[in-house]
């Protein structure tokens, strides 16, 4: 169906004379539904044979003007009606293949009457309308208005329309009310020409018919990348897979230059490094180096995982009942806590490098070159507690439980798990000296100087299979004071073990056996299972090896060798570290960490804060300016920020709580900050953005 859309004022009115060059209107074609009986508009053909008419417009032959239409979305056109109506000025076209149903139509072409000057009333209302729009919105109080944000391009378009306007409307104007010579005076305004009277012409009627179409800025639109077909990038991302950590811009570039990727995606020209630079920025890569973070091969390793949310969580909610805590303005929240209140003290150790610094400057193009000093300089590694109740582990008059340490095979060796203990002993003796109402907690990573074990306690990893008379363990040798004697160790034999019914188990045979030839000598991994009795719970002994290739048994096996069926008993496994049984002893409790997550720590950001400064000291090799400036950086690092940085470590843990994974876990602490928990409905936020 083809509707003509009239100009404003009645056609019977209409003066040649006036504007014949600008006398013509617009046709749309109008699509009807059989099964809706609605029509749908969507495209404008201009018509004529003037220069006016837009580049690609057909002629004045109804038959070309079918087949070449230059498309443009509008307005609906008026409600269809008879022939002739004045009301509307309608012509309605039934079959458009007829010349003589289109006879009426041919003449309204040939007449002039379709391109019809807007009128006067039309044109300054459109201006009143465009001034707003370049004016900007006003501000709330009524000083000023707000930046409307329109480009240069559009903006210079905008101004050429309401010159136009202007003049076309202004009595003042000496072409008010002629169309065509108001559009001439805009472009010389402009300092342009006919083409450009031409232009603005064409951009003022689509402004008066429909305010929302305005001049598009045509920046960027010349060329079409390459990655807009998806099919392409589909087989970028594929290929980029494939070749993992080895991505080069050169490899891009050979992968779409291949004859056969050419003619898949119809490509017609080889591309250069620079644009496949381009095109890997595009897709997401930096050329940069690899960030730093969680370790993600290890960090939902399933005996990580299982002791994360089988032991350290659950004791984390039972101990958070009874904690202060502190919002995000570092203002204690109000309530009553569920008993004694908890303090929980974090440790961790820290290594300071006097050549850390910070390297990224502002540095003049001509200036001098400096070599860097070689290696990392002097060492100093902190070992501390600290809290977000009172921050680093100190008393008023300054004793602290802070341990410096030159670490090195020449200076001070290596922190022990003898250290370890020294430095918890002093911790204990300040917290319960200073703040003796309180329970204090103390969480520590976790190390194997954390983890380390009494030397006699049980352990698989090196017993025999059958008996043997060398199997024993090393232990210090203590002099009169009860003090190990450096360098000095003396076997023994290794501890008891504990039977299921909960007797001990000796795993050495006594030195009244009845076989003399197995007196004193060590059982054998054999033996000790079969005599605690594994076949009664299903787990056949006989034939087992001693243990599998490397003692890396495939998963999930549990009883693949005898080795690892020991590994996996009781009394093997629940063995206590020193460190732990120490300060059990004096009344303090030992909780330690998750492997890998050092998120959960707090006084990791802590260390962050202060390399931060210390990067920002003048550069010394001296031991020294080392030390006392690691500890004025140490003791820069603000209560509040200790705070946020505890809230920061609570809300990872009660992401994993609620059971998200690593990946998600930092993904909600990206998007909470300054929260301590995630909302309910963090689950349906990570499926939503598709967060796996």
């Amino acid at each position: 169906m083809l509707h003509y859309i009239p100009p404003a004022k009645p056609l019977d009115n209409y003066n040649s004379s006036s504007d014949t060059s600008e006398s013509r209107e617009s046709l749309v074609i109008s699509t009807n539904n059989p099964a809706t009986s609605h029509s749908t508009n969507r495209t404008v053909f201009w018509i004529g044979t003037r220069p006016e008419s837009p580049i690609g417009a057909p002629t004045t032959s109804l038959h070309q003007f079918i087949l070449n239409p230059l498309k443009w979305i509008v307005p609906n056109p008026p409600k269809k009606t008879k022939k002739h109506q004045e009301s509307h000025q309608c012509v309605t076209v039934e079959e458009v293949e007829d010349e003589d149903d289109t006879s009426f139509l041919t003449q309204f072409i040939s007449s002039g009457k379709l391109r019809e000057a807007p009128t006067v009333d039309q044109a300054a209302e459109a201006v009143k309308d465009l001034l707003v729009l370049m004016r900007g919105e006003s501000y709330a109080n009524g000083h000023g208005y707000k930046d409307p944000k329109i480009d240069l391009f559009t903006r210079h378009r905008l101004e050429g329309m309401r010159a136009m306007l202007k003049f076309y409307t202004d009595q003042r104007s000496k072409t008010c009310g002629h169309w065509s010579a108001s559009s001439l005076m805009a472009a010389v305004s402009l300092n342009r020409g006919s083409y450009c009277a031409r232009v603005l012409r064409g951009l003022v009627r689509q402004y008066i018919r429909n305010r929302e179409l305005l001049p598009l800025n045509p920046f960027g639109n010349w060329n079409e990348s390459l990655l807009v077909d998806e099919a392409l990038c589909m087989d970028i991302n594929l290929y980029l897979q494939e070749i993992g950590n080895d991505i080069t811009a050169q490899k891009l570039v050979q992968f779409l230059n291949r004859p056969e990727i050419m003619e898949k995606h119809g490509i017609s020209r080889r591309i250069s490094v620079w644009t496949a630079r381009r095109y890997l920025k595009a897709l997401g890569f930096r050329f940069t180096k690899p960030p730093k973070g969680q370790f993600a091969d290890v960090h939902e390793r399933d005996d990580v995982v299982h002791y994360r949310d089988k032991k350290y969580l659950p004791r984390w909610q039972e101990l958070l009942e009874r904690v202060q805590k502190w919002n995000s303005e570092n203002q204690a929240e109000n309530g009553p806590l569920c008993g004694r209140r908890v303090i929980l003290w974090f440790h961790d150790e820290s290594i300071f490098y006097a050549h850390d610094r910070r390297r990224n400057n502002w540095y003049h193009k001509d200036g001098p070159c400096k070599p860097y000093k070689k290696g990392d300089g002097h060492s100093l590694m902190v070992a501390d507690f600290v809290s977000a109740d009172f921050g680093w582990l100190r008393s008023p008059d300054g004793r602290s439980a802070r341990r410096l340490f030159l670490p090195g095979k020449n200076r001070d060796g290596y922190f022990t798990a003898e250290d370890v203990q020294e430095q918890a002993a002093n911790a204990i003796d300040l917290v319960q000296e200073l703040w003796p109402d309180y329970d204090h907690i103390f969480i520590y990573d976790n190390a194997p100087t954390h983890l380390k074990r009494p030397e006699t306690t049980p352990s698989a990893l090196k017993m025999t299979k059958g008996p043997s008379e060398n199997f024993f363990v090393e232990i210090p040798e203590l002099n009169n004071n009860g003090k190990p004697i450096p360098g000095k160790k003396v076997k023994a034999q290794m501890g008891p073990g504990t039977l299921p019914d909960g007797t001990p188990q000796s795993f050495y045979y006594s030195d009244t056996h009845s076989d003399p030839k197995l007196c004193g000598k060590f059982k054998g991994m054999e033996q000790i299972l079969k005599e605690q009795i594994l076949k009664e719970r299903g787990i056949p002994t006989e034939g087992k090896l001693a243990q599998c290739k490397n003692f890396k048994c495939a998963p999930p096996a549990l009883d693949c060798c005898c080795r690892r069926i020991l590994y996996n008993q009781p009394d093997f496994t629940e063995g206590k570290p020193i460190l732990q049984s120490f300060c059990a002893q004096r009344g303090v409790e030992v909780v330690f960490l998750p492997k890998f997550h050092c998120e959960l720590n707090p006084i990791e950001q802590c260390w962050g804060y202060s390399k931060r400064l210390y990067r920002f000291y003048p550069e010394s090799s001296n031991q020294a300016v080392l030390e006392k400036n690691t500890l004025e950086c140490l003791d820069a690092v603000p209560l509040d920020s200790i705070r946020r940085f505890f809230n920061r470590s609570a809300k990872f843990a009660d992401a994993y709580a609620k059971g998200l994974n690593g990946r998600q876990a930092a993904w909600a602490a990206r998007k909470y900050k300054g929260h301590r928990v995630l909302p309910e409905g963090i689950l349906n936020e990570l499926e939503k953005n598709s967060i796996t």
